[in-house]
């Protein structure tokens, strides 16, 4: 049955859900239509406030140091789980699962461990654990089913948001990175929200220790009794993923390999990592706190110029959706501001009290999350209308903002956009995976709405 509605699903998907791109400019045109009698019937106010929003350039062009950001959070997170440290760990990880239960629990604690601490980490070393999973059990010739093995590698994207790569709440930590997304006015009543009321707060903890628990439970479940429908890891999965270009000769080739060269921005970077944690900076963390300790991280493990940037070469191809979405997703932001349907909208939520207002914005992100499939994108379209419902209706703007992380990851579970680097990794197909993760979407929601109600 769980088969067959990966089947439909992805028969579904297939058929009626475009690219991003396209969502992303389709939303574009709602916004316009729905800005313009706001505007008073005339055009080029809309086009106006698509480039400008409210002002001083708050419209396309507004999330291109967010956006950046975001792209480094990925490259280098990938980048790390590609140096031969982690492929070690993964490898002797792989190793000690000895049937598919076992291997869809390990591997679905991994994904989601290393998510929280970085998205990009969790994505690309889920992907790994799964293939060289697949890999040893076809090398020993032990039965696996392969595509739940992958599922489970995705489940990283379930918990990420709520980790310490969460676009919202990272953003939230600094007044800057607060009025970039809200806008002054805005900004000044939420006040900064360091990450001991959205991260580090009880119901995160309460919420992300759920998931640890109960996903891997929910996979091994799903676990086919009869081995004979078992589909093993392709052979593919044991070619190389690419070709290395040979090293330059000589005194440029020296250079490139050697590990003076990438000292120089590892003490630098190691140094001002310190100071700011040893004056109590965790709370305080960033995009670009998280970003340099990746790429300390990153250059560290791989030792050499040459070694990093073939990795980030490799990292990079996945950026290419947030490079292009997000102009349109802050365009988007500029309408919404520039017309005022922002207040329009949070009018609309606050008649829901405190409590609801969480769930809600919960359920709205899940659904906005499969039309704006990144949660930077989304909190810059979503964050200013529930920040200024929950300020109306007197809940906590920590609360909320987690709820909308929670919506972002959750719908991620039948979202295959930032599937793509695992499916690539693992020689599989979307539609091999979306019935398992489909499940997990219906029994997370409870691990997720829950806690906002209750914790």
């Amino acid at each position: 049955m769980i088969a067959r509605l990966g089947v439909v699903l992805n028969a579904i998907a297939r058929r009626w859900v475009p690219d991003p791109f396209v969502l992303a400019v389709g939303l574009t045109f709602v916004a316009a239509l729905l800005a313009l009698p706001r505007l008073e019937w005339q055009p080029m106010a809309v086009v106006d406030v698509w480039i400008d929003g409210s002002g001083d350039g708050k419209g396309l062009w507004n999330l291109l140091a967010f956006g950046m950001q975001m792209c480094l959070i990925l490259v280098t997170g990938h980048a790390l789980a590609q140096t031969k440290a982690v492929r070690s760990v993964i490898e002797r990880l792989a190793r000690l699962p000895a049937d598919t239960s076992a291997a869809v629990m390990l591997v679905s604690v991994v994904a989601m461990t290393l998510a929280y601490v970085n998205w990009g980490l969790g994505l690309i070393g889920g992907a790994l654990l799964a293939r060289e999973v697949g890999r040893v059990a076809r090398r020993d010739g032990r039965p696996l089913h392969y595509p739940l093995v992958c599922a489970a590698g995705y489940c990283g994207l379930l918990v990420w948001h709520g980790g310490f790569s969460g676009s919202a709440p990272l953003m939230s930590t600094t007044e800057a990175g607060l009025t970039k997304i809200l806008g002054d006015e805005l900004a000044a009543q939420v006040g900064v929200l360091p990450l001991g009321v959205t991260v580090g707060s009880t119901l995160n903890l309460v919420v992300t220790v759920a998931c640890l628990v109960v996903v891997p439970l929910v996979l091994s479940a799903l676990v086919p009794r009869d081995e004979a429908s078992f589909v093993e890891a392709p052979p593919e999965i044991d070619d190389p993923e690419e070709e290395e270009e040979a090293p330059r000769e000589g005194f440029a080739g020296a250079l490139d390999r050697s590990p003076f060269v990438v000292a120089v921005p590892v003490l630098l970077g190691t140094a001002w990592l310190v100071r700011f944690f040893l004056d109590g900076g965790l709370a305080r963390l960033d995009p670009n706190v998280v970003n340099l300790t990746m790429l300390t991280a990153g250059l560290v493990l791989h030792g050499s110029a040459r070694a990093y940037v073939q990795a980030i070469d490799r990292a990079v191809r996945g950026c290419s959706g947030i490079i292009l979405q997000f102009p349109l997703y802050a365009g988007i932001m500029g309408i919404m501001a520039g017309s005022g349907l922002i207040e329009a909208a949070a009018e609309k939520l606050v008649g829901l009290g405190p409590g609801a207002l969480a769930v809600a914005t919960f359920y709205l992100a899940g659904l906005v999350n499969l039309f704006v499939p990144s949660g930077g994108g989304q909190w810059a379209v979503q964050g200013p209308v529930v920040m200024d419902a929950a300020l109306q209706a007197g809940a906590e703007p920590g609360r909320v903002l987690m709820a909308l992380a929670y919506g972002d990851q959750w719908t991620n579970m039948i979202q295959p956009f930032w599937a793509l680097p695992l499916l690539g990794i693992c020689r599989v197909s979307a539609g091999a995976l979306i019935g398992y993760t489909a499940v997990v979407l219906l029994v997370a929601q409870v691990l997720f709405v829950l806690p906002l109600l209750i914790v």
